[in-house]
This record gives C-alpha cells, sequence and structure tokens, in this order.
C-alpha cells in the first residue's frame, strides 16, 4: 500500500476513533547511491522492503523495529511466514521491516555479504540502513530499540549491519550466520560456510570499533548439525561481537572463545546449549546452540522449507533479545 494511502487512512481512523485498526503490510523501496555492490557495478541501487505495522499501532509511545532479512532461496514472505512475525508483532507492538532481495542482484537470492563494498559497510549493507532510517523516522521507532536479525545469508547481513552502523543498529540477532569479513573473496564464500572463517573476525571488528566504546550486543542461534553453515561460524560471531564491544578474545583465524559468564544446558527435544558474556553488567553476546538442529528456522511453522517446529521458538528468542537490549 502506498505511504500517502496508508498515513491517509491512519488519519481517517484517529478522526473518527473507529476502534482498534488491524496489522498489515506496507510496502515500499529505498534507493542508495553507496549501495552499488561490486558484483554487480551497473545494477541500480534499490531495494524494495515489506513492512509489517502491528494491530493498534498509532506512533505514540514510539515502538521497536525489528529488521528481518530472509535467507538464500526464500522471499520476506516465506520468512514472515515460517517465524510467524506478525503474531509476535502484534503482540509486542512492534513494527518488522523485511527488505526484500532484488532478483537481478543474485540468481538464489541471497544477500551478498561476501561481496567486499557490502562487507565495508557500502553496497547491500548500506540499502538496508536507509531503509532502517526512512522507517524509523516515518513511523516513529524508537531509536534504542532498533534491531537487525536475519536467517543464513540474511543474518550474515545482519552482522555487517550491526559492526558498520553502530548508531542505527543497536542489537543484532543471527540465526545460522556468517561473522562480517569471514571470507576473503567471493570465491571462497562456500568454504567459509562449510568450514568457518578464514580470517581473523575479530581484528575485523576491532578495526570497526576503533577508538569508540561501543555497545551493540548479539544473539547467536545456531544448529549444532548445520551442514549448510558450519557451527563454527556461529563460534566466530560470538568472538567477533565480543571483540567489538570490548571484551578481549584469543587473535588468529579460529573460534576460540573466554570462559563465558553463564553457561547453562537446557534438556529437551532437542537439547540447546546457552552461553552468555557480559561487561559492566550488560549482556554483550548470547551464543544458543540447538542440538539435533540443521539448517532451518528454529521453532518455525513445519509447512514451510527451512523450519524445523521442534527446536525452541527462535523467533520468542530474538523478540526477548530486542526488548532487553532496549532496556
Amino acid at each position: 500500500m502506498p505511504d500517502f494511502l496508508t498515513r491517509s487512512i491512519d488519519w481517517l481512523r484517529r478522526l473518527f476513533r473507529r476502534g482498534t485498526a488491524p496489522g498489515r503490510w506496507v510496502e515500499g523501496s529505498v534507493f542508495s547511491w553507496s549501495g552499488v555492490i561490486g558484483l554487480h557495478p551497473f545494477l541500480v541501487p534499490r531495494r524494495g522492503y515489506r513492512l509489517y505495522v502491528p494491530r493498534g499501532y498509532a506512533r505514540r509511545p514510539r515502538a521497536p523495529l525489528l529488521v528481518l532479512l530472509h535467507g538464500c532461496r526464500q522471499t520476506s514472505s516465506e520468512l514472515a511466514q515460517g517465524s510467524r512475525i506478525a503474531a509476535w508483532a502484534d503482540a509486542n507492538r512492534s513494527l518488522v521491516l523485511m527488505p526484500e532481495q532484488a532478483e537481478r542482484a543474485n540468481p538464489y537470492g541471497c544477500w551478498n555479504w561476501f561481496d567486499a563494498r557490502t562487507i565495508a559497510g557500502k553496497g547491500e549493507a548500506a540499502i538496508v540502513a536507509r531503509m532502517i532510517e526512512k522507517v524509523a523516522r516515518r513511523w516513529r521507532a524508537d531509536a534504542p530499540r532498533v534491531m537487525v536479525a536475519g536467517m543464513s545469508a540474511g543474518a550474515a547481513l545482519a552482522a555487517i549491519l550491526g559492526l558498520r552502523y553502530p548508531d542505527v543498529v543497536r542489537a543484532v540477532a543471527t540465526h545460522s550466520g556468517v561473522a562480517c569479513g569471514a571470507t576473503a573473496s567471493p570465491y571462497t564464500a562456500l568454504p567459509v560456510m562449510k568450514r568457518g572463517p578464514e580470517t581473523d573476525v575479530a581484528a575485523v571488528a576491532l578495526r570497526a570499533r576503533g577508538s569508540r566504546d561501543v555497545h551493540v550486543p548479539l544473539l547467536v542461534v545456531h544448529g549444532a548439525i548445520d551442514d549448510v553453515v558450519a557451527p563454527r561460524n556461529g563460534e566466530a560471531l560470538a568472538r567477533q561481537y565480543l571483540a567489538f564491544n570490548g571484551i578481549d578474545v584469543p587473535r588468529g583465524a579460529d573460534t576460540t572463545l573466554p570462559p563465558a559468564d553463564v553457561d547453562t544446558r537446557a534438556r529437551g527435544s532437542p537439547e540447546t546449549r546457552t552461553r552468555e558474556w557480559h561487561r559492566g553488567g550488560r549482556p554483550v553476546v548470547r551464543l544458543v546452540e540447538v542440538q539435533a538442529l540443521g539448517h532451518a528456522w528454529s521453532g518455525g511453522d513445519p509447512s514451510l522449507p527451512g523450519n524445523d517446529a521442534k527446536g525452541p521458538d527462535a523467533t520468542a528468542m530474538i523478540g526477548e533479545w530486542l526488548l532487553r537490549a532496549g532496556a
């Protein structure tokens, strides 16, 4: 629905006070001059998006904004259905922004997380950052509660956004993702997915951090038997964001993690292990490893591919992380 029509409907509802407005999807697109990707330099740097406006939303008080990025061979609509994100948004009065990859940008519908310009914060990272700024301003989102989450390739782009735009993105959640700059070349993206980073991802984080004192907490959800994106990548993400948030980690191209402040195991079907690291009394990284989970959204709608109903509810975990990060 075009923005001008949405604004008119909202105005009329407020004028006549005709009950609670239902939740609805709004579509739009964003252009960014910095959004050109090296892999397709002649592609117009514009991407579309779908925004879910929750039931009864009236712009006051300001609401959290969750940005949810789909994976490869997946659309934003499919991720929305699989994650049941609209129901969560209605229950928690949260806006949900779902960017859509352009067909010409990647034949498999993947976000180009391995593109050098995107890794550096330009390319598709710049387009999505511009998208967040536009939506947050237009719909009066609460700036301290803007979080980017994603599945697989979307998780990899979410990790980039957290490092490159810490003034825009206040928290990150990755499901089956890869660390920012984990691959040195687009040609080694597949081996990195299978075996883990080929670079020192902590060094990437330290360069991104510079002299700033940043706080961008990260939630990592990863399946222990993921044969598409190896679990080592989840550990590498945790290590990268520990470094980014000012916690010392071993250096080198490995996934060694310091001892966690909290380390618990929850028995069930499947079993989970949760590790959490704090700084100054605040959580900075939570790593949730789900046993017997492959490359699928944990607790998702099993009627769609790429979802596993048996795992813990990833949508609930991500939502709780968003609300906690803005506390």
